[in-house]
């Protein structure tokens, strides 16, 4: 099968390589229909993180191939979508909804889904298999399920996104867009997107963002503070990952609020004063998208929602080195992959 490998930071390598077998009865075989560039890719792409021949790719829709001899919720010929952990669904943690963080998690990345066929372990509980073969057209926005959907829906979640709040969404990446349609979702009287980029403005507010904050820093907290008489937003999403986008977040959140952060943490430190005294409460980390997917399958099945507008630029997969070059250079939000 060919598969994106990522040799060295800026290198990127679309490669043949053995095709995945099973190896634990639990496992099951997907030929992917579409995979997709994560912003997350980019931070060894850009050198941020150690990278030496590491196979890429976390996100995945497509059709069963071959199932383990105990794999029972799923079959050959279904059309499937995963988290990017593999998780068993049943531990004591799973059952708590955080099947990121369950007790026999596999990562996906370190299998490489950014390929024409993909191993998923634990394929009874990480695998949710589609009402019945999806319209073309569907596939992006499941694609988008597998990850930034359902990490920008639980972003809104961590934050209590609801009915009679203003939330605020600090990043403009796929995840953050995603934030803003979730927080949607979840019935926000008012969005607050904070965004420079036109075109992903615009996107903005197509999920539902009812104001534009372009400012960034404190210039940003009060910007927010100005729209909310002072006082900060309910939820805030933090999906950037870094120490300026944090602590905008925590300064743009009220007392008694809630921050979700789920932007990948590089060098993050929270000063224990200014915690201390901010008087919020904090929640996020790896998302357990695997507690979503089937609310989120059915949203996009049902058509009521259309995340996979968040793609924005689609290419064949031996051009994965143009995806992430075009990431990079943020002339594309987020690249669909077709093997």
């Amino acid at each position: 099968m060919r598969q994106v490998v990522m040799h060295a930071p800026g290198d990127v390598r679309v490669e043949d390589r053995e095709d995945p077998t099973i190896i634990e009865p639990t496992d099951a075989i997907i030929r992917l229909s579409a995979t997709c560039i994560c912003g997350s890719d980019l931070w060894p792409y850009r050198g941020a993180e150690p990278v030496e021949h590491q196979v890429m790719g976390h996100e995945y829709v497509g059709v069963v191939e071959e199932v383990g001899d105990e794999v029972r919720t799923v079959k050959v010929g279904d059309f499937v979508v995963g988290s990017f952990w593999a998780s068993d669904n049943t531990c004591e943690i799973c059952r708590a909804g955080y099947q990121a963080y369950c007790v026999h998690r596999v990562p996906m990345g370190a299998i490489g889904t950014q390929s024409e066929l993909a191993r998923i372990p634990l394929a009874d509980g990480t695998l949710v298999a589609t009402p019945g073969m999806p319209d073309p057209d569907l596939i992006p926005s499941l694609m988008a399920a597998s990850d930034v959907l359902g990490t920008g829906w639980f972003a809104a979640v961590a934050a209590e996104a609801g009915p009679g709040k203003t939330v605020a969404v600090v990043g403009d990446g796929a995840v953050g867009l995603l934030g803003v349609l979730a927080a949607k979702q979840l019935g926000a009287e008012r969005i607050l997107a904070i965004s420079r980029h036109a075109d992903r403005q615009a996107l903005a507010r197509e999920f539902g963002a009812t104001h534009i904050v372009e400012e960034r820093g404190e210039d940003g907290v009060a910007k927010v503070k100005e729209l909310t008489n002072g006082l900060g937003a309910h939820p805030v999403i933090e999906a950037v990952g870094t120490q300026e986008a944090m602590m905008q977040a925590i300064h743009s959140t009220r007392p008694g609020g809630h921050v979700g952060f789920v932007g990948v943490s590089h060098d993050v430190a929270i000063p224990g004063d200014e915690l201390f005294m901010a008087g919020v409460h904090i929640h996020g980390g790896p998302a357990p998208v695997r507690q979503y997917l089937p609310e989120l399958i059915q949203l996009v099945w049902d058509r009521k929602i259309d995340p996979g507008k968040v793609f924005d630029l689609t290419l064949p997969l031996d051009k994965a080195a143009e995806g992430y070059q075009a990431m990079d250079q943020r002339t594309a939000t987020k690249v669909l992959l077709l093997p």
